[in-house]
């Protein structure tokens, strides 16, 4: 008889202690859901703020912004990793004289493309301007060492093939982050390539020529920007919305030129 009563409590404490099992289990279900459900909250609240403060996913321009922003914060790793550090040393050892007969030097090859997407885009006047430039700076100016023709009154200009795609009517597309050369646009990524092969510096001479020329023109051009970076940086609440504003206002300022005057 004990031995059934002791057998009946067993199985009284097991049943209850399932009962209470199931009732913790839904208690810490319920504080899982909640806990959950206050963290989701709080990070939509999160991301509303950051997106009324940097535009994420508001700017029509910009509609690829989670895929650019990765590639704007690998740019801006291998900037912190190896550019600037090689534009700081070569701007620290370099004489002032060797920096600017270097840009000179770059800037005069630039005339020929430039001139050729001048007279492109229909101005003529510009695009002789430009092509007297090179000749007078390649000869008269020591291969381009020497900016000549800017101090006989003829002025540089700033020309290529995204810019004449745009003049000649074709939208700008959405904004383009690429890997190292940095803001772009749809229409400017798909005019790069040619802007390559017009330039005599890339497409002439040996790889060994094409590969060194191009590596001490990005550390002279990253340079130059040096001081402009770090301003940008102090002052920028977002880095990557300030470049983007700034890239496509300048690109429609230099297409839409003639609206401006």
């Amino acid at each position: 008889m004990m031995l059934d009563n002791a057998i009946g409590m067993l199985k009284s404490l097991r049943g209850l202690s399932m009962r209470l099992g199931i009732v913790l289990l839904l208690a810490i279900g319920m504080s899982a859901c909640t806990t959950v459900t206050k963290v989701k909250t709080k990070a939509l609240a999160t991301l509303e703020k950051v997106s009324e403060k940097t535009g994420i996913g508001n700017n029509p321009d910009d509609p690829l912004e989670g895929f650019n922003r990765s590639m704007f914060a690998f740019n801006e790793s291998v900037d912190s990793a190896v550019l600037k550090p090689a534009a700081q040393a070569y701007q620290k050892v370099t004489p002032g004289v060797v920096k600017t007969a270097v840009g000179n030097f770059f800037s005069n090859a630039g005339d020929v493309w430039t001139a050729v997407n001048n007279v492109l885009q229909g101005n003529f006047a510009d695009g002789a301007n430009d092509f007297m430039r090179f000749a007078i700076n390649t000869t008269i100016g020591v291969g381009g060492l020497i900016d000549v023709a800017s101090a006989g009154g003829m002025p540089k200009h700033q020309a290529d093939f995204g810019q004449t795609l745009g003049v000649w009517g074709v939208p700008a597309g959405p904004y383009v982050v690429l890997p190292i050369l940095g803001p772009s646009t749809l229409r400017d990524s798909l005019a790069t390539p040619i802007d390559f092969k017009g330039d005599i510096l890339y497409s002439r001479g040996s790889v060994a020529f094409r590969n060194t020329s191009s590596v001490l023109r990005i550390v002279d051009k990253r340079a130059n920007a040096l001081d402009a970076v770090n301003l940008i940086e102090e002052a920028a609440l977002d880095k990557y919305v300030f470049i983007r504003g700034a890239y496509l206002q300048r690109r429609e300022s230099q297409i839409h030129k003639d609206d401006q005057e």
